[in-house]
């Protein structure tokens, strides 16, 4: 009986950690994906409106809300942030990862410097489907009408 219950907790735990990847945030991103020489993904990505999607919340008092923190906030309810957490000012806003996937799996340089390595590792690019889950305005009185060919323009940053 005892090994049947070990075996189970076991089984449970090492499934936990490969089906639950970690979020690691915009500041481990920003180390390699910043600067000139790396086309200033980083500095273009915060001066757009992802980066202070949490902001508006705020602005709003809708903070708390776990209706619109699903968009604003990254990894909220699977990986990162948690309302209240000591650790939920590093996932503020539409990060990277909200974009392309918890960091967890791709972070590593020498998988980054390898594009097929980082997309069998989980990094993905967001297809139009991706962004309409968050810029869907039939669900949320806030979202604007989404034309996604003018926002990718808006935000790319020489990704693809």
């Amino acid at each position: 009986m005892k090994k049947s219950v070990l075996l189970i907790s076991s089984f449970l735990f090492l499934f936990s950690l490969i089906t639950s990847a970690d979020y690691v945030g915009v500041k481990k991103c920003r180390m390699c994906h910043k600067g000139e020489k790396r086309g200033k993904v980083f500095e273009k990505w915060a001066a757009r409106e992802h980066a202070n999607a949490f902001e508006t919340l705020k602005k709003a008092g809708k903070e708390k809300d776990p209706a619109c923190l699903k968009c604003h906030v990254t990894g909220f309810n699977n990986g990162g942030y948690k309302i209240g957490d000591e650790n939920a000012s590093k996932f503020e806003g539409v990060q990277c990862e909200a974009c392309h996937g918890p960091g967890s799996t791709y972070k590593k340089m020498s998988v980054m410097k390898d594009k097929n390595k980082a997309l069998a590792a989980g990094l993905f690019y967001p297809k139009e489907k991706d962004c309409k889950v968050c810029h869907d305005d039939t669900k949320c009185k806030a979202a604007k009408k989404f034309n996604y060919k003018e926002y990718l323009k808006k935000i790319d940053h020489n990704y693809r």
